[in-house]
């Protein structure tokens, strides 16, 4: 329907406005979408039938050929699926816009009849003569409004006496203008959203063409906000919004991980596969919007992301739990949310919140999910019907000098990363099949405080029963009976050599010689263990007797200094079954919700 290079110049009128056919629009959106389901069908082939029966059944080089053919093909799948589902949106929004102005245009057509106005071609209005002059008292003349504001007539004694149709008239003329520029502008619009949706050549997606889909999605989320955007429930309760996907139709539900995978994936209360599905194609588009920036954080994000990506593509070896990607982003420090094993089909989740120094990196990108990875294998051999999630959903403090940024952290984070955790914990207890889901939440180093900060917002962690810590330097209450599980149920861990779990108890702490030797963590170590106190920085010692909790059993983790020089490596290993199988045990068989079989350890 366009027709000129711009809304100006659009030689639109309200008759062919009015002559649009927005069917033609939408029958054309649903061809898309009918290809849109049919590549994502075809990738879901490839990576849940082809890619692991290749695996399962065949070996030799050959196969390794045909994996990276598959692969390939895959990709093209997503590609066309992304674009194609970006095309019937752009055609359904503007159908949308158009249609909203015929309605416009209609009405004011309709008034126009009934009052027996004459409309022009050119959209002016003609109204006949009416009312009496103020002098003579002989009817108005009849006139034509156009569509410019006309500030209405006036006589030659300079007292307004306007003809009473001439307002009305006035008005016609104006929606019948407001409607042909408006239809226009969005006919400019999006013939440019669709002159850009153009494939490049070959047969291969490389990072420079997720950058444009990237650039694409972008322009077509702007283009359609009032037709999808506006209706996500960004603000209701995570059971509210779990009731609204549940109430869209499948086409909706299409268009919205389509254009919105970003929203509809980081939404807490959408079920978990929806989620996955959603972040999945997001994953594509972070990384084609980081690709080619400069930026040493971008290229950090972009690392992380790329490991993230390979292992979603890799086949799970034989008992190995599916890995679902149920949050990702890069504000901030960055955002990746991970579970291993469904959410909501499992009776038992665990959620793992990481702490200082935490980002969306390699270290992350390995480490972190290595440990709800390896929690999960063990939780699932006690119940099969466990998932545990690595939630990095907040910003964690930064500091390159680690321990030492203790004491610059603050609770600011950790409260503003409590609301969040809750958010989230609210949503997995909303999408859960089973009627009464056994929920644990774990934190470790500074994550403790931002879980501690989730148990003191109204109500608690929704759905938690069970609460672990570790390497924990305070939760920000004196009490297990104040995280509102209850004392039984609140686990702790705490290595003999982890510093972090001592600072700055005076009785625990570490000798003001060598901790001047140590640099910014040992001299923090000898400020705060001069303070004379049995408080640890954010509070009473999760592991001490008075806090109430029940500490397990864990490896006293290597020495503060041993022959090879300084070593915090005693913070890092309570989920690793090698380095401490004691503690990474314990972590399992709460997280499975055997918490009662856990052997106690004496309290400090």
């Amino acid at each position: 329907m366009s027709g000129g290079s711009g809304a100006a110049g659009s030689a639109l009128t309200w008759a062919a406005l009015r002559e649009v056919k927005c069917a033609e629009l939408e029958d054309a959106a649903d061809g898309w979408g009918r290809v849109s389901n049919r590549a994502d069908a075809a990738r879901d082939r490839i990576e849940g039938q082809l890619l692991p029966g290749l695996h399962g059944t065949q070996k030799g080089e050959a196969v390794g050929a045909a994996v990276g053919r598959l692969r390939r093909l895959g990709a093209n799948f997503q590609y066309i699926y992304t674009e194609c589902g970006l095309l019937r949106t752009t055609l359904n929004s503007l159908a949308h816009e158009i249609k909203a102005q015929q309605r416009v245009l209609q009405g004011a057509l309709d008034d126009a009849a009934a009052l027996r106005f004459t409309v022009h071609a050119d959209g002016s209005v003609t109204y006949p003569a009416a009312g009496e002059g103020l002098v003579d008292g002989k009817p108005l003349a009849g006139g034509t409004a156009s569509g410019v504001p006309n500030p209405g007539m006036v006589t030659s004694s300079g007292l307004v006496a306007p003809n009473p149709n001439a307002g009305k008239a006035q008005d016609i003329a104006d929606r019948v203008a407001q409607a042909v520029r408006t239809a226009a502008d969005a006919d400019w619009r999006y013939t440019r959203i669709l002159r850009a949706l153009r494939a490049q050549e070959g047969l291969g997606v490389p990072a420079a063409t997720w950058k444009d889909a990237a650039a694409d999605a972008a322009a077509v989320r702007q283009a359609a906000g009032s037709y999808l955007r506006n209706a996500i429930p960004h603000d209701a309760s995570p059971a509210e919004r779990k009731a609204w996907w549940a109430g869209l139709t499948d086409e909706q539900r299409e268009e919205y991980l389509a254009v919105y995978p970003d929203r509809i994936g980081n939404l807490d209360g959408i079920p978990a596969l929806v989620r996955d599905a959603a972040n999945r194609d997001n994953l594509q588009l972070l990384m084609g919007k980081l690709e080619g920036r400069g930026d040493e954080d971008s290229a950090t994000k972009l690392a992380a992301l790329r490991e993230i990506d390979r292992q979603l593509r890799a086949v799970p070896g034989a008992g190995e739990p599916p890995m679902y990607l149920l949050g990702i982003g890069d504000q901030g420090n960055g955002r990746a949310i991970v579970s291993y094993g469904n959410p909501d089909t499992a009776r038992n989740v665990a959620a793992y919140v990481p702490g200082l120094n935490t980002s969306l990196d390699e270290e992350f990108s390995s480490g972190d999910l290595k440990r709800a990875r390896d929690t999960a294998s063990a939780a699932r051999e006690i119940d099969q019907s466990s998932a545990v999630i690595t939630w990095l959903g907040y910003d964690a403090p930064q500091s390159p000098d680690g321990l030492s940024s203790l004491s610059v952290a603050g609770t600011a984070r950790a409260e503003e990363g409590g609301r969040a955790f809750n958010g989230f914990m609210a949503g997995l207890a909303a999408s859960n099949n089973h009627p009464d889901p056994h929920l644990t939440a774990i934190g470790h180093s500074y994550g403790s405080r931002t879980v501690g900060a989730a148990t003191q917002q109204e109500g608690g962690i929704p759905g938690v029963t069970d609460i672990v810590l570790v390497g924990s330097p305070g939760v920000g209450v004196d009490r297990a009976d104040d995280l509102g599980v209850g004392s039984d149920h609140v686990y702790v861990g705490a290595a003999e050599n982890d510093v972090v779990t001592k600072l700055p108890a005076s009785e625990h702490g570490v000798i003001t010689g060598i901790g001047h030797a140590l640099g910014p963590a040992g001299s923090l170590a000898v400020d705060l263990a001069n303070r004379g106190d049995a408080d640890l920085w954010f509070g009473k010692d999760p592991a001490s007797e008075e806090f109430g909790g029940r500490r397990f059993g864990v490896d006293d983790g290597p020495p503060l200094i041993g022959p090879g020089g300084m070593s915090s490596d005693a913070h890092s290993q309570y989920f690793d079954p090698e380095l401490d199988s004691s503690s990474a045990g314990s972590i399992a068989l709460i997280a499975a919700g055997r918490g009662h079989m856990v052997n106690q350890e004496q309290a400090r």
